[in-house]
């Protein structure tokens, strides 16, 4: 059976195995892959990746965001999440969400990394908002947005 849009198999997606990251950051979370299905399906503001994470890779460093709102959804194997709160074990079934930051000198910092042998699979969902910019709690990084002419600073401003 062949779907149309509407609908599609996730599979039939080719999936985007790169990182935006400078080094020494894109190696940390190569090789991952996410799938864009909200971009297949022509959604314009909600982004949805399903998102294959090898064994001993990170997501993404632990960031927060200024505009958009992140949720995750474990469809197999485990991930640790790590945020302000600690560490917690994700298995299939379960997820978690992430507001913007109230005080966005302060957010609550989160990834997830795979510290089992098997590929974690997980949905990551968000609103697109083109003024949204990314901080990172445990790194010298910050996002600049889909549409700024430079990603990524060191959090001084200064380049990679």
């Amino acid at each position: 059976m062949s779907l149309k849009v509407p609908a599609l198999d996730p599979a039939s997606l080719t999936p985007r195995t790169t990182s935006g990251y400078p080094e020494p950051y894109r190696s940390r979370v190569l090789p991952r892959e996410k799938r864009a299905l909200g971009d297949a399906l022509g959604l314009k503001t909600i982004g949805i990746n399903l998102t294959t994470l090898p064994p001993g890779k990170e997501s993404s460093m632990r960031h927060w965001h200024s505009h958009e709102e992140e949720f995750v959804y474990v469809l197999s194997g485990e991930a640790v999440l790590i945020s302000d709160a600690g560490e917690q074990v994700l298995t299939a079934g379960t997820c978690a969400g992430f507001p913007v930051a109230a005080d966005i000198t302060r957010g609550d910092g989160h990834q997830l990394v795979n510290r089992g042998t098997v590929p974690v699979v997980y949905l990551e969902v968000s609103n697109r908002d083109p003024r949204d910019q990314g901080y990172y709690s445990d790194v010298d990084l910050h996002f600049h947005g889909e549409d700024a002419p430079v990603r990524f600073t060191r959090r001084d401003g200064s380049p990679f």
